[in-house]
Parts: structure tokens; C-alpha cells; sequence
């Protein structure tokens, strides 16, 4: 059996290998700054991009600070990670959204409707199924497709969205029902916002080759955790697919 590697890297550490079968993609996870390392990339060199950037909820409310993040005593406060810290939460610049376009050939951007971005005929509509008035009863994603608009349906409460270490966790059903819709296996595709690691995990089962970025190291680290938790299936690690790694 042939395995295909995949890594994880940080600043701080030496990259780590971990094997997975043949029909996963490679998982290239990056602990920086997204503007940095886009600009390492060429023109056009990923097939999509999927982003769930920080819509800065804030600074439409009036909760910021002079750094124009949201209070840490605000409704994002990571209760799982028990941390305040919701620096992340800063709205990105025209210049994201222009090397966005650049490093990419199609996007699908998380919060389209906090941004201004052009006319799209495929806008995707994430139905949440919310029962409770005082929440959202659904999310809507931008994007580059001349195709009708997408609906999917899922409600997070019905398995109590296991494993949530983000306050704006998606789950990964979401992404994998994008993978399904708007991508092909081996495709390389691109997420410069990763949180708590949902689009790796189903990226990991499609079969597409994601680069993905987060600036934040302690996000960063869980996501990493809970990745290899979710993909680290009993059937990979046969005695012949330890053979074959090595």
C-alpha cells in the first residue's frame, strides 16, 4: 500500500509527518500571518479557496477597542479554550480579498454579507435549523461560481457539534458538502482563516490537498490536536501501512 504523507507545521516546532491512505490529500497546516504566506504562493495555484475570514461583528456593534478587536467580554468569548482573547476577530483589508483572487481561481468566502464584495449568482446558504430566536438561524458564503445558489441543512445541536474548540466552529459536515459540491479529489485548495480545524478533517476524507493558515498559536494548536484525533482511524495504522511509512 502506498501512503501519502501529510504535514503539520508551526514556527515553533519541527514539522511533524503522520501517513494517511491513499485517497486523502495532503493536509499542509501553517501556524502565520495568511498575507504572508499567500504571498509565497503563485498566481492562480489553488483550484478554490474556502474561507471563513473574521466578519469583525464588532466593529459593526460598537464593542471594539482602539485595535479594533472584539471585547473580550463580547457574545465570541471562548468558553471552551476559557480565554477572552478574540483578537482574531478583526475584519480583513481589500488587499486580503486581492490576493485572495490572486492565489486562487474560485473562493468561497464565509460572511459574504459583511463585505464588499461583487454580485454572485451562486451565494450558499448554510440552514443552521437554529430553534432559538436569539441566534442566527443561518449563515451565507460568497462565492466565484456562475452557478445556481446552493441550501444546505444542518443543525449542530442534533450531535451537540462534538469537540468544539472555536466560537465559530463549523462543523465538518459543512465542508464536506462543499468538497462534494465544488471540488474534485487531488484539487489543491486553500483556507487562509483555519480556527478549529473542520475544513482539514473533511479535506482529509475528499481527498483534496489543502493548505491551510491560522494566526493564532493557541487555535492552532488545538486544531492540530483535535485533527489528529478525528482522522487518526484504527484501519490506518495496520501493521502493513506502518511497513509501508517506512
Amino acid at each position: 500500500m502506498t501512503t501519502i504523507p501529510f504535514t503539520l507545521e508551526t514556527k515553533q516546532d519541527a514539522p511533524a509527518v503522520f501517513y494517511a491512505p491513499p485517497c486523502s490529500g495532503s493536509l499542509d497546516l501553517r501556524l502565520g500571518d495568511c498575507m504572508e504566506l499567500m504571498a509565497t504562493f503563485p498566481d492562480g495555484h489553488f483550484d478554490l479557496a474556502v474561507v471563513d475570514p473574521p466578519y469583525g461583528i464588532g466593529q459593526a456593534v460598537g464593542e471594539m477597542h482602539s485595535d479594533r478587536s472584539l471585547n473580550g467580554a463580547g457574545k465570541l468569548k471562548n468558553r471552551i479554550l476559557n480565554t477572552g482573547n478574540t483578537k482574531w476577530d478583526m475584519a480583513p483589508s481589500p488587499e486580503y480579498f486581492a490576493e485572495l483572487r490572486r492565489v486562487s481561481k474560485h473562493q468561497i468566502i464565509w460572511g459574504g454579507n459583511y463585505f464588499p464584495l461583487p454580485p454572485a449568482r451562486c451565494v450558499i446558504s448554510w440552514d443552521k435549523e437554529q430553534p432559538w430566536p436569539n441566534f442566527s438561524a443561518w449563515e451565507m458564503a460568497w462565492s466565484s461560481f456562475d452557478k445556481p445558489a446552493k441550501l444546505f441543512r444542518w443543525n449542530n445541536q442534533a450531535t451537540g457539534n462534538p469537540g468544539k474548540i472555536h466560537p465559530t466552529q463549523k462543523p465538518v459536515q459543512l465542508y464536506k458538502w462543499i468538497f462534494a459540491t465544488f471540488a474534485e479529489p487531488g484539487q489543491r485548495v486553500l483556507d487562509t482563516h483555519m480556527g478549529s480545524g473542520s475544513i482539514a478533517i473533511a479535506a482529509h476524507y475528499a481527498g483534496v490537498h489543502l493548505t491551510a493558515f491560522e494566526i493564532d498559536t493557541e487555535y492552532f494548536h488545538a486544531a492540530k490536536a483535535r485533527i489528529e484525533r478525528e482522522t487518526a482511524q484504527t484501519e490506518f495504522f495496520t501493521n502493513q501501512n506502518k511497513e509501508d511509512a517506512q
